[in-house]
């Protein structure tokens, strides 16, 4: 069935698109989003963002001018990201598990005028004001910071306001909205500049068409609303289809998230795998009875998605088996700003991601740029009308990475007979042993099926004559003992397991039983 056609005026502005049933008296009566047992309706966030958008422009803030959040996951982020737009500024959210010198790194790159930011993060930045030229104003979350208004203060009611035009600045679906800072798997924050008509494709072709989103559902993110995947879940999703989102302050762990759920009962859930994984440990982990969680395990989900990094098999089927809802996991970019390959509700397979998601068209190929066959590894390229327009100042990696109206995502996938994908890893981490491929991410899934394993890396490395080997980092499964108590039988149990499973050439070497994985803040 061919998509429909979606018509964008010339004069535009995505805030007071998304917001039109506000304003024209029919937005769904349920809220918008809740957290910490707040809610924030439509209405109120409408009301808020205009508030913002008015003590932006009272700050002499200007169409383009850049606008950067450095704030913590509350129901404040929402007026501050739409009210931004709304003025025509350009909204710059950034993750605050960066360190400070990033967060100064990102202030002078993207020239902020306004800084919106935790009060916590502007004591570690405050020294440094005097180094930022650009920046003109400082709003602190909490208040306590002489000079310096605070957002409570702006976002709070007026007398008279009712009678003031709201400041929305139409643009062009064109014009800059917001840029997504990325560090992709490695490299310094570059930001992708993505447009006022981004979202709505994102919204029309994800959560709609496949999702199938409808005023019923209530969605709980692990994902921030700083990164794509969290904007997505929480900012888009909710206010235009009418559903519920639930925003999660504290740290996305296990104990925290399996509280969230049984508390909220979403009907939808958005993590990563490492979530999914650690919510399955602590479910086995803790007694039944008197923890606050209820024996349904979980029965109010629709289905979760995932997305982030690769989704072992074993981890679907376990979800599946011990909670009855599907994961569906898909593949997506902060250049593409939504999924571009997804599984339907309903139609999800473990070892796959799925197929395309409508209105995106996706190409695997060789090394010199030519389509490759299903059966045949291939570096997979995308396009869809949701792909950031640059790099911020970064010509060179803009027409590296923007090859037209394609996207090269760095992946690597294979397409199945059937017309689905399967993700085999990015293409700097595959290695050669022996002089054939290995893919860590097949090799990992077969240790992720021994129940020893919670977590588990493979990567390759020269061994003592110069020739590439596959090593293995392993993190146990929380309380559980390792076979004989000896790490050396641990390690040749293991290595037997995955030779049992997969090619020999591809089994580890080594294996290392690890306390954790690193992780990057994103």
């Amino acid at each position: 069935m061919p998509l429909p056609a979606i018509h964008l005026p010339a004069r535009f502005n995505v805030a007071e698109h998304f917001f039109r049933p506000v304003l024209a008296g029919e937005a769904e009566p349920g809220p918008y989003l809740t957290c910490g047992g707040k809610t924030l309706t439509r209405h109120d966030a409408w009301a808020q963002s205009v508030r913002l958008g008015r003590a932006l422009r009272h700050m002499g803030v200007e169409p383009e001018n850049r606008v950067m959040l450095l704030m913590d996951e509350s129901l404040a982020v929402a007026p501050c990201f739409w009210g931004t737009l709304l003025v025509g500024a350009v909204c710059v959210p950034v993750n605050p598990g960066l360190t400070p010198a990033d967060h100064r790194r990102i202030l002078a790159d993207s020239r902020a005028k306004v800084l919106i930011v935790e009060g916590s993060h502007w004591c570690r930045l405050a020294p440094y004001r005097g180094e930022l030229r650009h920046l003109r104003h400082v709003i602190t979350v909490g208040g306590g910071h002489a000079g310096l208004p605070a957002l409570e203060q702006l976002l709070a009611p007026t007398e008279n306001e009712g009678h003031a035009p709201h400041p929305a600045e139409l643009m062009h679906p064109d014009d800059a909205a917001f840029w997504l800072y990325t560090s992709g798997s490695t490299g310094a924050p570059k930001a992708a500049v993505h447009l006022h008509r981004d979202p709505v494709y994102a919204v029309e072709r994800y959560a709609k068409a496949v999702l199938g989103l409808t005023p019923e559902d209530k969605g709980l993110s692990a994902a921030r609303m700083c990164f794509a995947y969290g904007m997505g879940n929480s900012l888009f999703f909710p206010l235009a289809t009418g559903c519920t989102g639930v925003i999660l302050p504290a740290a996305p762990t296990g104990e925290t998230l399996l509280k969230a759920l049984a508390r909220h009962r979403p009907t939808v859930f958005y993590g990563v795998p490492t979530h999914f994984r650690a919510i399955l440990d602590q479910w086995r982990a803790w007694p039944k009875a008197g923890n606050g969680i209820q024996h349904t395990a979980l029965g109010h989900l629709r289905f979760s998605v995932s997305a982030g990094e690769a989704l072992p098999a074993q981890t679907a089927t376990e979800w599946r088996e011990t909670f009855g809802s599907e994961i569906l996991d898909s593949m997506g970019s902060t250049e593409m700003l939504t999924f571009f390959i997804a599984h339907h509700p309903g139609r999800s397979r473990p070892d796959n991601i799925g197929t395309p998601v409508p209105g995106f068209s996706v190409r695997l190929v060789d090394a010199g740029g030519r389509d490759v066959p299903p059966g045949k590894p291939g570096s997979l390229r995308v396009k869809g009308e949701t792909a950031a327009a640059r790099y911020w100042n970064r010509r060179a990696l803009t027409r590296s990475t923007m090859l037209g109206e394609w996207i090269v995502t760095g992946d690597r996938l294979v397409q199945e007979q059937d017309g689905s994908y399967r993700y085999l890893g990015r293409d700097d981490d595959m290695f050669k042993v022996g002089g054939s491929w290995v893919s860590p991410m097949e090799v990992e899934s077969a240790l992720m099926t021994h129940p020893f394993v919670a977590e588990c890396a493979v990567v390759g490395k020269p061994g003592p004559h110069g020739l590439n080997r596959a090593e293995a980092y392993v993190v146990p499964v929380p309380n559980r003992q390792a076979p004989e108590g000896c790490p050396e039988k641990l390690s040749e149990e293991l290595r037997q397991h995955v030779a049992d499973r997969i090619a020999a050439f591809k089994v580890p070497e080594t294996i290392t039983v690890v306390p954790r994985l690193p992780r990057t803040p994103t």
